[in-house]
């Protein structure tokens, strides 16, 4: 991580009232380079991390010679609230994110960028607990925090940006599927809109459905074995089902038909899902950041472990359910 552009040379972030001694340390007291310090100490690199942390910029190993990139970021009201996650959460939020956006491409990590921002305020601990969880999520898959930037705002926000490698293999978009292509799905759908449901009317349990929307645990292997298996197209499921499929068929210039009777309701959203006064297929067809896999295969294609087929690709635009366009909001959009 570098420090900000804005941060004079030799200036010191240092609070004129540091915390008191009975109080937790706040950002303020240790500054921009004592946050750095304290989640990059001792942190072990994979071997493609060439240079790490501690330069004006990251060096990891790419031997494909292309590097797949994205970002996604997270604003403290808006993705995440401290008083139904803990930091530790939010962390490995934030990195299953975007590594599942590599995993949809059919590639692998690399590595991983962070750009934080938060007020002075913000207690170390917190700051700590959240770098604990990316480092956690990242080591799932084996690669590290490469680099980054800290800045102070008046609202916590966490921005990350994972690097991949498509091993030589053509990248899987959205823009491939075929008619006849089958639509299956690899991960779990809904988990993550009931978890939300229950914490917004007051409620902390299920633990393990509460659980999947503080911390998703997307498929990663399942991309790059969707690529070698043959996938046609591909995207994660991070704003609801039918909204990304939506993506997939305008791309691809075809129309996307999923059955119901293809959807196994799991029986922890059956048995939560009365109680709410909610029917558990919207969840899994609208509810997102479960961070599932959705791809195509020509027809007659051995599927991966784990896809299990929804619905397949047909002449036409959009995406039916049942032969009919479904009634209600497809998903998550912002400014909507």
């Amino acid at each position: 991580m570098s420090p900000s552009s804005r941060t004079p040379p030799g200036a010191t972030e240092a609070s004129d009232t540091p915390s008191g001694p009975d109080e937790p340390p706040a950002l303020a007291t240790i500054g921009e380079f004592g946050l750095i310090e304290r989640v990059t100490r001792d942190r072990a690199q994979p071997p493609a991390t060439l240079l790490g942390p501690g330069d004006d910029a990251a060096v990891v190993a790419q031997p494909d010679g292309r590097v797949v990139a994205c970002v996604d970021v997270l604003v403290e009201g808006v993705h995440f609230r401290l008083d139904w996650s803990t930091p530790r959460d939010v962390g490995r939020k934030a990195v299953a994110a975007n590594l599942a956006d590599v995993a949809a491409m059919g590639a692998v990590p690399t590595g991983l960028l962070v750009g934080l921002a938060a007020p002075r305020e913000t207690p170390v601990e917190t700051l700590e607990g959240l770098a604990e969880g990316m480092w956690a999520e990242a080591g799932v898959v084996g690669v590290g925090l490469v680099g980054g930037d800290v800045a102070a705002s008046s609202t916590l926000v966490v921005s990350v940006t994972a690097l991949g490698s498509l091993e030589g293999r053509a990248p899987v978009t959205r823009a491939g599927a075929r008619p006849g292509d089958v639509v299956a799905v690899c991960g779990r759908l809904g988990w993550a809109a009931a978890g939300l449901a229950v914490l917004t009317r007051g409620f902390r349990s299920p633990g393990a459905i509460v659980d999947a929307h503080r911390a998703p645990t997307p498929p990663y292997a399942a991309g790059p074995a969707a690529a070698l298996g043959g996938a046609t197209a591909m995207i994660d499921v991070s704003d609801g089902l039918l909204a990304d499929l939506g993506h997939v068929a305008l791309e691809s210039g075809v129309r996307i038909a999923l059955r119901r009777e293809a959807f196994a309701v799991p029986g922890r959203l059956a048995e939560i899902a009365p109680a709410l006064g909610v029917d558990p297929l919207d969840w899994m067809l609208t509810g997102g950041e479960d961070h599932a896999l959705a791809a195509t295969f020509p027809a007659g294609t051995a599927l991966p472990e784990g896809f299990v087929v929804l619905g397949a690709v047909e002449e036409g635009e959009g995406v039916v359910v049942d032969g009919e366009p479904y009634a209600g909001a497809a998903g998550w959009e912002h400014f909507t």
